[in-house]
């Protein structure tokens, strides 16, 4: 069994966002989003912290009794934003847990799985899936904005895709989801801390700039990710309209 004490949790959030400025500190009924996302990974996790690039958010976090680092304003992507937080506060801590700051109902059992992919010591980077069913709907396999991924035999990450994966050829697409499981990506991640140096001093790479997913650009360059799967859904959140939707379930859970 893994060791809690080789893992550190950071939650990356920046304050300006094109489509939902301000978004880790809107108010979800009493608590910050960002509050409920740190709440649900330091119940599993013994270290989290928040990593941002402005002050508003690295403030209310140690106000609400969380920890917090400053990170730079130049970094691209959350992976990035882990690299520089580790190397500030995370000395010690093996492996690192890129926690998304917009999913506040981000499920305990699925950071345990998460860190259930490292009891294999060759483990570099992990990640987690979980299966579409048929009551997701085709439209839902079809949507561009949930990549799919496809694994191999050991559990280990081929391909990820905007694109529905793998093609069922000469079954109509309305039995796909009865014919074959998919699995939908869920963009937790967690990378071996000298791993999470490597990977951030890639350049983009082809597959990468197609698609729009960073994780190809490790993949491109050889590196192994190791998938979990589970049956928990996530909800993200990335425009106020999602916000509304969050809420509802969030009254819908609190009742």
């Amino acid at each position: 069994m893994n060791d809690i004490h080789n893992f550190i949790g950071i939650i990356p959030a920046r304050y300006a966002s094109s489509r939902f400025p301000g978004k880790p500190l809107v108010d979800m009924r009493g608590k910050s989003m960002i509050q409920r996302v740190y709440e649900q990974a330091a119940s599993v996790l013994e270290s989290v912290f928040v990593a941002t690039d402005d002050v508003r958010i690295y403030e209310a976090v140690i106000a609400f009794g969380g920890q917090a680092v400053m990170t730079s304003e130049m970094h691209k992507s959350g992976t990035d934003r882990c690299r520089e937080a580790w190397h500030k506060i995370g000395k010690g801590r093996d492996v690192v847990i890129n926690i998304q700051g917009d999913e506040p109902f981000i499920k305990p059992e699925q950071i345990r799985d998460i860190m259930a992919c490292f009891e294999d010591r060759e483990t570099q980077i992990a990640t987690l899936v979980r299966p579409f069913t048929p009551e997701d709907g085709i439209e839902a396999l079809e949507n561009p904005n949930s990549p799919k991924v496809v694994l191999n035999d050991r559990n280990e990450a081929l391909y990820f895709s905007r694109s529905v994966i793998p093609y069922l050829r000469n079954i109509p697409r309305e039995e796909w989801l009865g014919s074959h499981i998919f699995y939908k990506h869920i963009g937790m991640y967690a990378y071996r801390a000298s791993v999470l140096n490597e990977i951030t001093s890639l350049p983009q790479s082809s597959l990468e700039i197609a698609e729009s997913l960073e994780q190809l650009r490790w993949l491109q360059s050889g590196y192994r990710i190791k998938v979990g799967v589970t049956t928990q859904e996530t909800i993200g959140i990335d425009t106020p309209e999602d916000l509304q939707k969050a809420l509802l379930f969030l009254d819908s859970i609190s009742k």
